[in-house]
């Protein structure tokens, strides 16, 4: 129970309103105003920003490199399917053990590990039997290079960015202070805010809460497993298998091989199914505040699972993408974030990654065999999947927007009653 109340005031220390930021260039000013954006702080997102996108790039690369990867390196349909699927089991093994690494040697430390294996893979693919193509016609070998080697290439530029953009920025302020280093701690947050910037009101708040956590039980991921966690995790993993089993990233990772089978053009086919998406993630922004996450994840669920049998039947994929955009992709995540305790949102967040990344695995192996099997019908299981998600969603999950814990909590216990 202390524990519980410590999480709670931590919450209320950490609200936007009572973190103090001072302004007072040089003087003793503390006033809780916002300090101006510096060029560290700036480039410190950008480089954020790079490992994103190559995480993007990564997951959208299989798509329109299939046809070209199959006909140079002469890959059959397991071979192919292993090659499209394989990134997922990184997923599941960094989704356990990446947040206990970023603890242990510090936040730039882990990124640029990870950003050597990105580089690592990606030459790895451009170099894929690279003399084989010199038995080919010189337009054939230059049509390989642009259509997936160059491809391999732009997509290893945002990890050569964040690569040496990370000798540029500061490590966590907050990282630092964990582990009590505290002049760097001091200097990072100074670089962060400006050199003019008073930060003693924000480095005294880090440090009383960086204090406050660690008073708090380390998070183990057997705690879960107790009865009175079983509906939190019951709701948190039956949303990831739901996400993946819509068929989303079988869709993504092998779209040219559906366009082949519509007798759609790539090109064509890939610019229809992306032009609803951008509207419709601005859209879910702004209407999961209006309507609640549960409400809005039936809704896009429900036009997820009619998108699939519009699939199954003509090949109308936008209608897929655009739900799932509006909603699917993101509202699981914001849920599972806010059914759990503080105590054990990281135990419960590994979990649910690694499950999330399984099925994602699951989906983009299974799909070509799938496809060969009944294209219709593949679609038309996925569609299945999604219709037995609604039904997950009205009896299991409760609504979580503007409720405290305890009510989510009774929520659900009525809601299995």
């Amino acid at each position: 129970m202390e524990d519980e109340e410590l999480a709670k005031s931590l919450l209320v220390t950490q609200q936007p309103g009572n973190i103090r930021i001072s302004n007072g260039f040089g003087s003793n000013d503390t006033g809780a105003s916002a300090s101006g954006v510096t060029t560290v702080l700036l480039l410190s997102a950008f480089v954020t920003a790079c490992s994103a996108f190559a995480g993007g790039f990564v997951a959208g690369y299989s798509a329109p490199a299939e046809s070209g990867i199959i006909d140079d390196l002469g890959l059959s349909v397991a071979e192919y399917s292993v090659f499209g699927s394989i990134m997922t089991i990184g997923g599941m093994i960094g989704a356990v053990i990446s947040g206990k690494l970023a603890d242990i040697i510090g936040r730039k430390n882990t990124m640029w590990i990870l950003d050597i294996f990105y580089i690592m893979g990606w030459l790895a693919i451009y170099f894929a039997k690279a003399m084989m193509p010199l038995s080919v016609s010189v337009a054939y070998l230059i049509g390989s290079v642009i259509n997936w080697r160059a491809l391999a290439l732009i997509g290893a530029i945002p990890c050569l960015l964040l690569l040496f953009g990370l000798f540029f920025i500061p490590e966590s302020p907050r990282w630092l202070a964990k582990i009590g280093r505290e002049k760097e701690f001091e200097a990072a947050l100074q670089r962060l805010r400006g050199k003019n910037v008073n930060i003693s009101d924000e480095a005294a708040d880090i440090k009383d809460y960086t204090e406050n956590i660690q008073k708090i039980p380390e998070d183990k991921i057997l705690d879960l497993f107790q009865q009175k966690y079983a509906h939190l995790l019951i709701v948190g993993i039956g949303l990831m298998v739901l996400q993946q089993f819509g068929g989303l990233n079988g869709y993504a990772y092998y779209m040219n091989e559906i366009f082949e089978l519509a007798g759609v053009p790539s090109i064509t086919g890939f610019i229809v199914v992306s032009i609803p998406q951008i509207p419709a993630i601005t859209l879910g922004s702004i209407l999961i505040e209006k309507f609640g996450r549960r409400t809005l994840l039936m809704v896009t669920v429900t036009g997820e699972c009619l998108g699939c049998f519009l699939t199954g039947l003509s090949f109308v994929l936008q209608v897929f993408e655009a739900f799932y955009s509006l909603g699917v992709g993101s509202i699981p995540w914001i849920i599972i974030s806010e059914i759990f305790p503080i105590t054990k949102k990281g135990s419960a967040g590994s979990i649910c990654n690694a499950v999330n990344w399984f099925c994602n695995w699951l989906v983009s192996f299974t799909f070509n065999f799938l496809v060969e099997w009944s294209p219709a019908g593949t679609f038309f299981i996925y569609g299945s999947m999604s219709f037995l998600g609604v039904l997950f969603i009205a009896k299991l999950v409760p609504e979580t927007k503007g409720r405290t814990l305890e009510e989510i909590q009774a929520s659900l216990t009525h809601i299995l009653q």
